[in-house]
């Protein structure tokens, strides 16, 4: 049997004097795409010269399912258009084409919608690659891993659901579980977002010469389910927590939007560290206002484990 490549190689060496004809072409495609011989199959009433008269439609399909059945990658895709097929139709008796994703492209279309639904600011790829089925159980992590599965499946419902408060030390997981949450909140078509807190409130202070700071607020503010990763290890000033951190979760209280943290710090620490003030004297009444809408807007889980980075 003539392979296709053999077909469409001996097309390419040929010049307009020596080029096949019609007939010739079609006879080479029968003989050589099984793909072509099985349409034939499906449509036994069409003629010769049905195939004749649609030989660009049909020899753009035999070409494209060849590169398909030995397919380079989608970033190699050689095909008219990058990830897609040509695919023979049937209509009131005429051969036509038609244009289909491949899988390939499927899946980077959904990876693409996934990624949308599930934004991040200042996020390792390795959190946004997160998922459940990824993670490691064990007794340390069983019951935050349980209420993050809850917290999904509540989302989106109508229902009023908590956030989470994951603490414990470094590298137990934490992050990989919130960046878990996300995944699993984008196959179920809710909106996060993932903040790396330290970065977003550097990126904050950058932007205080130009006022720019309010507008990137809005998101957080507005987002249906917003993660702050590492909240405390932060540079932390007055503006910090009462002009930011302080604007963001009073609306999302008001709101009755779900923020989710984790931190290095207990709650009691965390309230330590938002104490933080301008001079000598410590902001006690202000760091606890903040922490009224963390405490009573949470439910809280520290997580024991190895430290599975070392």
């Amino acid at each position: 049997m003539e392979s296709i490549s053999e077909f469409m190689q001996e097309l390419a060496k040929r010049t307009p004097r020596q080029l096949l004809t019609p007939d010739q072409q079609l006879d080479k495609m029968f003989r050589s795409s099984a793909y072509l011989k099985a349409f034939q199959q499906e449509h036994p009433a069409l003629t010769r010269d049905d195939y004749l008269r649609s030989l660009s439609n049909i020899y753009t399909a035999v070409k494209e399912q060849y590169w398909c059945e030995r397919c380079p990658g989608l970033g190699e895709c050689p095909n008219l258009v990058k990830g897609h097929s040509t695919h023979l139709e049937l209509a009131h008796q005429h051969i036509i084409s038609s244009m289909t994703p491949c899988s390939k492209q499927l899946s980077h279309e959904e990876e693409i919608r996934r990624r949308r639904l599930m934004r991040s600011y200042y996020v390792s790829e390795e959190t946004l690659n997160a998922s459940f089925e990824g993670l490691v159980i064990d007794s340390g992590n069983l019951a935050t891993v349980d209420a993050a599965i809850q917290f999904c499946e509540k989302v989106g419902t109508g229902e009023r659901v908590k956030g989470l408060y994951l603490h414990g030390p470094f590298g137990v997981g934490k992050s990989y579980i919130m960046g878990a949450i996300g995944r699993e909140l984008s196959e179920r078509n809710v909106a996060s977002l993932l903040v790396y807190v330290p970065d977003f409130i550097r990126e904050m202070k950058d932007s205080i010469s130009d006022q720019s700071y309010a507008g990137k607020l809005e998101l957080l503010k507005e987002v249906p389910v917003l993660i702050l990763d590492d909240i405390g290890a932060e540079n932390l000033t007055p503006w910090v927590r009462d002009e930011i951190l302080g604007v963001i979760l009073n609306q999302r209280a008001n709101n009755h939007l779900p923020t989710l943290f984790t931190s290095n710090y207990a709650l009691n620490e965390l309230q330590e560290h938002m104490s933080i003030s301008n001079g000598n004297r410590i902001e006690q009444t202000k760091a606890a206002r903040i922490m009224e809408r963390i405490r009573h807007f949470v439910d809280v889980y520290e997580i024991l484990r190895e430290n599975h980075r070392s």
